[in-house]
């Protein structure tokens, strides 16, 4: 059980997912989504949460760009790597539905592939929303809700030959099991993610469905069906 009191598999996977991510993340983070978010961040304002932090690495990210970033997770071995490796740092046990900060007190709230780890969606946009400041922002990274929603089908030498999608409309828990990391994350189709953005008073301002950069070694799963989603939503100055 996390210290938020939930089994989503993270503190039993938390050891196989420091050691697939290495220093550097996977290529998903480096060659899709962190030039998309790092471009966004640096429009965003100086303060920054990042809600979901894990290992605090795009927490490390944004205050290499001079930026002032605090880090919350549920999971307690990922808060004390985030530790081990930004003593400094600012970095909190606690789950995205109740965040121990004041109203207000940030430019700009992250979710960078943790929005789908979260049961209570609305409750998350909800808190996100009260400590963001009038007119600061959410940026969010996401799995796309094709990728949820999906599994790539394979030939018998186990090539794949079309990502295949089912049940795209009905909200649930899907497990996903990997290099010794089993965890629980969240299919919900577009519209339920839209409509707790959009009912919580926020803007859409910029959605994208980021491809590898130019100069990332190919990988062609990543360009023959959208893996994630970046969003940027506003609330009301």
């Amino acid at each position: 059980m996390s210290d938020d009191g939930s089994d989503n598999g993270w503190d039993r996977s938390a050891g196989a997912w420091l050691a697939n991510q290495g220093a550097d993340g996977d290529y998903g983070r480096r060659a899709v989504l962190d030039p998309v978010m790092l471009r966004l961040a640096r429009e965003a304002g100086e303060r920054f949460i990042d809600i979901g932090c894990g290992d605090g690495r795009f927490v490390r990210m944004l205050k290499a760009e001079g930026l002032d970033a605090v880090g919350i997770d549920p999971t307690r071995r990922l808060i004390d790597h985030a530790l081990l490796l930004d003593p400094a740092g600012d970095y909190r046990i606690a789950g995205a539905e109740g965040l121990p900060y004041a109203d207000a007190a940030f430019d700009c709230a992250v979710f960078y592939l943790s929005l789908c780890d979260i049961p209570d969606l609305a409750a998350a946009i909800r808190e996100a929303v009260r400590v963001v400041r009038p007119g600061g922002r959410l940026l969010i990274a996401n799995l796309s809700s094709i990728n949820t929603a999906g599994v790539w089908q394979r030939d018998l030498l186990g090539g794949a030959t079309h990502y295949a999608v089912d049940d795209y409309m009905i909200e649930r828990p899907v497990q996903q099991r990997w290099a010794g990391i089993d965890i629980q994350n969240w299919h919900r189709p577009f519209s339920t993610y839209f409509a707790a953005l959009l009912g919580a008073g926020l803007e859409l301002r910029e959605f994208l469905e980021p491809l590898p950069v130019a100069s990332a070694p190919p990988k062609p799963k990543f360009n023959r069906m959208p893996n994630f989603v970046v969003m940027r939503w506003d609330q009301s100055a």
